[in-house]
């Protein structure tokens, strides 16, 4: 007999957890509020644990699970529910369940609520109170069985399956498949494991993937969705035996990730943190409808996403306007000198920006290029022959706060640091090295003394108050220094982590942009560590304001800084094209400032005035997207707009023309809270073709490659 042991209400939703009376096994449902599941035996052959985790030495499932999955062995069926308990404290609801085996092995799962919140966060806690160590090759920073309770049997053609996907350049990108589709139907015996992996093995966790997962079902309309917040290897796993799917995710484990921890007695060991939410998709209106078949998932992205609003607020002062960046890496392509700093300054005095950021190459010596000579991070005499602080100070003088870039993990193979074995990352006894570059131990004490120094002790000396912190590779599975290859990963980025809170600490009131190749650390424990992080390392390409409309769905767009890359040679459309895409997050501007004509400069100019305007929409409201599918995103057909709202009506709408054969109209319902007219239309010349009709936006496009923008006030 299974029962509902625990009904937990968390805002507009609820967490039921299920206990198997027979083995004392306990699973967890996440549900809208208001709505109840089918009879438990209705659906289910088995309860699938709230908590995934494995021991070495212990029986792993059958069904040919092995090599695929190491869910649901020896080690969760020997888990016994103990209790829960609640703790609240200043508006956060911290519901703890214990479980625990006859082996003195004891887990705490835990599932936190923040008063207002749209989402939860999960996190387990593994005690070893036995007499004898124990190994884990798998521990689950949540799971939730019971997809879907809502549709009888095994619910087919009823559950979509919507991951991101993320390569170089090309952040964001959505593969939607049903649950047939990844063969994960149950049997017609109910034997044999249906499981889907997947995840990132190394220390960029949004290469390949974002740590995101979101399950469907279309026939009651409810979207279950999950993100993990870690910087290196991560899993997820969808999984099913009978009539329920179960999703779990955490640590990339021994399989995937090659992952192993040693927990003495006495000891224990805490998992990242994932955030959970669960909405319904019935109450939909036309214009949130109107997105399609990725409305659900444009849902359920943005209240995962808004649970880094907590962070947002806790930022320096200055990032609550969201200043405008200026980042001269495209002016000066990793040559940044006294001279064309100054020249740049005098371009764009006056302009509106609030940073100015000193990007790669302020450290290079002569002849050698600034992506294989960082690491020893002392200012170029050649590049700046009266010292950097005059540079430094001739940004504040133009009232800019000063930024400057740094790669603080890792050293290029020109530099001095390169040669310094004995404190970089080892794998298999030798340094661990990739094509130009090697990567520092960031678990030594010396090697935080040594970075303490070079970073912190830089940005004091100078009085930066901006940091671009990049990455430019990854450490692949792992390293020695540990019981295993992941582990020594995972202890290595948890050091570096540890080194940006020192920065902070050091630094009061330190801005910090998260880089790393562009958008491979678009994850939300990175994400509440800093200001804002680069969107993509898409500088100047015509795929700019798709990337940037799709991280909607994963990160703020007040967090999200979208390049606009200006050139001399530049059409006064393509520079409205190119500007037009920073509404969409946070605008950073770089290229050819100081050779543009005075009319040019006026299309850059009325889009900061109509950005500053928009600064509010940005950081407060919620997105819909529109548009056809496409397909290829860098020869892109067809139109995007991006709808943008708060709940007061302000509203911002940026639509974007590709190739390709373009409607007569483009026709958008605006949500109801939109009751204004439009304030302000940006677009690079005055015949704009929109226009507000009976509570709809219409655009007449013309031209292929275009941008126009409308501002529509309350």
């Amino acid at each position: 007999m299974t029962v509902l042991k625990h009904r937990i209400q968390m805002g507009d939703m609820q967490a039921l957890y299920y206990l198997e009376e027979e083995t004392g096994n306990m699973e967890l449902m996440l549900l809208p509020e208001g709505m109840e599941p089918l009879p438990f035996e209705t659906k289910h052959q088995k309860a699938d644990s709230l908590v995934q985790v494995k021991y070495t030495k212990d029986a792993y499932l059958g069904g040919y699970a092995g090599g695929g999955t190491l869910r649901q062995g020896e080690s969760v069926e020997r888990l016994r529910y103990q209790g829960q308990s609640v703790q609240v404290n200043e508006g956060v609801r911290d519901t703890v369940t214990d479980l625990a085996d006859e082996r003195g092995y004891e887990i705490e799962h835990h599932l936190v609520y923040r008063e207002g919140g749209r989402g939860v966060e999960c996190y387990t806690v593994f005690r070893n109170r036995s007499e004898e160590p124990v190994c884990l090759e798998l521990l689950s920073s949540f799971s939730l069985g019971g997809l879907t309770p809502f549709v009888e049997g095994d619910a087919h053609d009823s559950l979509r399956i919507h991951r991101i996907q993320s390569v170089w350049s090309m952040e964001g990108r959505v593969r939607t498949e049903s649950a047939e589709d990844l063969q994960l139907e149950p049997s017609w015996a109910g034997h044999a494991v249906r499981c889907e992996r997947y995840g990132q093995a190394g220390s960029m966790p949004v290469n390949h993937y974002f740590p995101f997962l979101a399950v469907e079902d279309i026939q009651s309309g409810v979207i279950w969705g999950a993100q993990l917040a870690h910087n290196a290897s991560w899993q997820m796993e969808l999984f099913r035996k009978d009539n329920s799917l179960a999703i779990s995710g955490g640590l990339a484990d021994r399989d995937f990730g090659q992952w192993m921890k040693r927990i003495a007695p006495g000891e224990s060991f805490t998992t990242p943190k994932a955030i959970l939410s669960v909405c319904g998709c019935r109450d939909m209106e036309e214009a949130e409808a109107a997105q399609g078949i990725h409305a659900g998932l444009n849902r359920i992205g943005q209240r995962l996403s808004f649970c880094g609003m907590q962070y947002v607020e806790e930022q320096p002062a200055p990032e609550q306007e969201l200043p405008i960046i200026f980042n001269e890496y495209c002016t000066t392509w990793g040559s940044p000198s006294h001279e064309n700093i100054c020249k740049i300054l005098k371009s764009i005095r006056g302009k509106g920006f609030g940073y100015f950021v000193i990007d790669c190459g302020w450290y290079k010596t002569d002849g050698i290029e600034w992506d294989i000579s960082m690491g020893d991070y002392e200012p170029s005499s050649t590049l700046f022959r009266d010292g950097l602080q005059k540079t430094v100070d001739a940004i504040r003088d133009e009232g800019m706060k000063a930024g400057i870039w740094f790669e603080i993990d890792n050293v290029g193979s020109a530099s001095a640091a390169y040669r310094m074995e004995e404190h970089l990352l080892k794998r298999d006894g030798a340094a661990l090295t990739t094509s130009m570059r090697r990567f520092w131990d960031m678990r030594q004490e010396w090697t935080e003394g040594y970075l303490t120094q070079k970073v912190i002790g830089t940005l004091k000396h100078y009085g930066f108050s901006y940091m671009k912190m990049d990455y430019n590779d990854s450490i692949g599975m792992g390293c020695d220094g540990a019981e295993s290859p992941g582990e020594g990963l995972r202890q290595n980025m948890e050091a570096s982590f540890g080194f940006i809170e020192k920065v902070k600490r050091e630094v009061p009131g330190i801005i910090l942009e998260n880089c790393a190749s562009g958008g491979h650390k678009l994850e939300p424990l990175m994400m509440s560590a800093c200001s804002m992080a680069s969107f993509s390392d898409a500088h100047e390409c015509e795929e700019i304001p798709i990337i940037a409309a799709a991280l909607h769905r994963v990160i703020l767009p007040c967090q999200s800084q979208i390049w606009a890359v200006i050139r001399k040679t530049d059409s006064l459309k393509r520079i409205a094209y190119s500007v037009a895409n920073t509404f969409l997050g946070r605008m950073c501007i770089s290229g050819d400032v100081c050779d543009l004509s005075p009319e040019q400069w006026e299309v850059i100019d009325r889009g900061i005035a109509f950005y500053k305007k928009c600064a509010s929409v940005i950081k407060y409201g919620t997105s819909y997207l529109y548009g056809p599918a496409v397909h290829s995103w860098r020869h892109a057909q067809g139109w995007q707009a991006v709808v943008r709202f708060q709940e007061n009506g302000t509203c911002l709408a940026v639509i974007h023309t590709f190739d390709g054969e373009l409607p007569e109209e483009i026709i958008i319902p605006l949500p109801k809270q939109v009751t204004g007219k439009a304030a302000e239309i940006y677009t690079d010349d005055s015949d704009t073709g929109i226009y507000v009709e009976s509570g709809k936006l219409r655009y007449r496009p013309v031209e292929n490659r275009k941008a126009v923008a409308m501002l529509i006030l309350s």
